[in-house]
């Protein structure tokens, strides 16, 4: 069947090419299950073997893809510090030292003029930021659901990115 890895693929390339990065860090649930990269169609195989190829490319395992034989390039690792800050799949409640996770890809759903509306965001505090899903089809949990609060504690606030600006949300 129909997947998002070319849809997801183009984003990650505009977002390379954008931002100049030269490494990358996958926050885990890269894949849907164990399998998931054994399925990618030879294009999405081949797009992705040269992204892993010329970038520094690191998978931080998720729930989703713990068990995926081998990942097409780059390395593969539980967590990582990067500049003091802690790289996870998900996020560790009550842990004093920065981080950045990614397991909840969190939404934001409003109602606006009587229209409900449900946009990818980010979840941040004063030390956690929780980032949404970059998948084209990904779901996501509500930015205010109990467990995405409580991962990222008091200060909560939803941040969703419009055109050249960032709207927040406070979520307490």
């Amino acid at each position: 069947p129909p997947h998002d890895s070319q849809a997801t693929l183009d984003m990650i390339d505009a977002l390379v090419a954008r931002t100049g990065a030269q490494a990358v860090y996958s926050l885990g649930d890269s894949f849907h299950d164990s399998d998931g990269a054994a399925r990618l169609d030879p294009q999405a195989r081949d797009r992705l073997a040269a992204l892993t190829g010329r970038l520094d490319w690191t998978w931080i395992t998720g729930n989703h893809d713990i068990g995926v034989a081998a990942m097409p390039g780059g390395r593969r690792v539980a967590q990582a510090q990067v500049g003091g800050i802690w790289l996870r799949h998900e996020a560790q409640a009550g842990d004093p030292d920065p981080e950045i996770s990614g397991h909840f890809h969190p939404k934001l759903r409003l109602s606006l003029r009587g229209r409900h509306v449900s946009r990818r965001c980010f979840v941040g505090s004063a030390t956690k930021l929780i980032l949404p899903a970059l998948g084209a089809l990904t779901g996501g949990l509500d930015a205010g659901h109990g467990e995405i609060r409580r991962a990222v504690g008091p200060g909560a606030a939803a941040l969703v990115p419009v055109a050249d600006r960032l709207l927040r949300f406070p979520l307490s």
